[in-house]
């Protein structure tokens, strides 16, 4: 059978095992499933797929560089084929004297695509999330079109990990949010891909603690079934072998919450239903995002996860991302 095939059966056959077992829910760590076999240059942070892109079935873009952009003919075989960015955007060195880009957002909008991409270093949040569009998704074709949003030691917030949200109504969404006092989200300005009132303070939407005690990140959000789903990251990323993330996720009947889990608790009070977490060689999984498998329509779960069989090295994660009866995601 052909490795990409593979994959699509795998895809599917989770997918009917899900629904004739009638699983949903948590797992324990010793039941989680392991990622999805993949291939090639699959070393990622950050990752999101994003199915068309570049002009091929699958391209991947991820932390690194002016946003390394990795192609795939079937979701299992990637190949590094350049940068997003041909060129760096002088107003990047203010916040990364290197100019490098991190956790890229980028999806299909209104006939072209839109990236929204972090500038930041490690333990400060002077930091600021830029946009670019391309109408096609290329390595090369992306033009940069400035800040979005920005944050310095005196904001509550963290202008990092961001993503784009299109609510059932048409509305933009941004949210984003590392640290600090947490995850925010704030409304866009369709036409423009940028902030739709400038003046207006951003919503808070999930907390841990305090600004020195609130290990949470990487907020995505997924619309399913007339909820909002936001996945996030809790603990330490970008350690290797010592790292601790894992996935967690609330819901709310609105973009801008409230958000709780599957136990009722708040998200802005540490709430966040587990879903993904260590488990054997599987290390610190998380950054997460949620793409759909051009070949089956399958929701898929995207994430980045260090290996143990490989000292660390940080992998593409993929697993098939199923909804319980209850509404709840759980990964197969």
């Amino acid at each position: 059978m052909p490795v990409g095939w593979r994959n699509a059966f795998s895809v599917a056959l989770a997918a009917a095992l899900a629904i004739f077992l009638g699983l949903g829910g948590a797992a324990s760590a010793a039941d989680y499933p392991y990622p999805l076999y993949v291939s090639g240059d699959s070393g990622v942070h950050d990752p999101v797929v994003v199915p068309g892109a570049g002009g091929v079935p699958y391209s991947s873009y991820a932390t690194g560089g002016r946003v390394r952009v990795l192609q795939s003919n079937d979701n299992v075989h990637f190949s590094y084929v350049g940068d997003a960015f041909s060129s760096t955007s002088s107003w990047w060195l203010s916040y990364n004297p290197a100019g490098e880009l991190w956790a890229p957002d980028v999806s299909y909008r209104n006939g072209q695509y839109w990236m929204y991409y972090a500038v930041s270093q490690f333990g400060t949040n002077t930091s600021a999330i830029g946009l670019a569009t391309s109408p096609t998704g290329a390595p090369g074709s992306w033009i940069d079109q400035g800040v979005v949003i920005s944050s310095s030691w005196f904001s509550p917030y963290n202008a990092i990990d961001p993503q784009l949200l299109v609510d059932e109504n048409g509305g933009w969404w941004l949210t984003f949010g590392s640290f600090w006092n947490g995850i925010y989200i704030t409304s866009l300005n369709p036409a423009t891909g940028k902030l739709a009132n400038p003046g207006m303070p951003a919503t808070r939407i999930a907390a841990r603690g305090g600004i020195f005690n609130n290990p949470i990140e990487a907020p995505f959000i997924q619309q399913h079934d007339g909820f909002y789903y936001l996945f996030v990251s809790f603990d330490s990323c970008c350690k290797g072998l010592d790292s601790t993330y894992n996935i967690r996720v609330g819901r709310s009947a609105s973009p801008a919450g409230p958000y709780v889990d599957k136990s009722g608790v708040p998200m802005t009070s540490g709430g966040g239903t587990l879903l993904l977490e260590t488990h054997d060689w599987v290390v610190g999984p998380g950054h997460s995002s949620v793409a759909k498998d051009a070949a089956t329509g399958q929701d898929l779960l995207v994430y980045h996860y260090y290996d143990g069989r490989q000292n660390g090295v940080s992998k593409l994660g993929l697993n098939c991302l199923e909804w319980g009866a209850d509404g709840w995601p759980f990964i197969m």
